[in-house]
């Protein structure tokens, strides 16, 4: 009986690689349409606006302002200091996600660790934007100390 039991274990082995080949799971990594390096260095925004329904503010427009710095490893600070309320800052890690031979610029928030959404983007060397869709931000809309989810939208330039 025991030789018998080593060929019900080859249909269980065979099952796994198969398995293991089909499944396309997404996966982070630091090189895509560029290196994620390449954006180290300190940005201003130009544009930083939060959307959420039809409420809009755009800290830069009213009068603030916001700073990224970013390291080549991708993590990075941002700094907002809009004209109405206390500066705060938000920080981070660039990725890309890779899936289905696509690669789409993803952000990981330390507020939210292992968890990551994606945004649209165009990147130039000197000029970066980020679109979020629904819930791909925060933002304080009532200057209550509540952060409501919204969408972001946010174009940076080297300095």
């Amino acid at each position: 009986m025991k030789p018998y039991r080593y060929l019900l274990l080859i249909p269980l082995l065979l099952l796994q690689f198969a398995c293991s080949e089909d499944d396309e799971e997404d996966s982070l990594t630091k090189s895509g349409p560029f290196n994620i390096s390449e954006l180290s260095g300190n940005w201003e925004a130009t544009q930083a606006q939060f959307s959420v329904n039809t409420v809009s503010v755009d800290v830069v427009e009213d009068g603030g302002t916001v700073t990224m710095s970013v390291q080549s490893n991708g993590r990075f600070t941002i700094s907002l200091d809009p004209a109405d309320r206390d500066a705060y800052t938000v920080s981070g890690e660039m990725f890309w996600e890779e899936w289905q031979q696509t690669f789409y610029f993803a952000i990981v928030w330390d507020d939210y660790p292992g968890d990551w959404d994606t945004y649209g983007h165009t990147y130039d060397g000197n000029t970066l934007t980020l679109n979020g869709g629904a819930d791909t931000g925060e933002y304080d809309f009532e200057n209550d100390g509540t952060m409501e989810p919204c969408s972001i939208h946010f174009t940076f330039v080297r300095f």
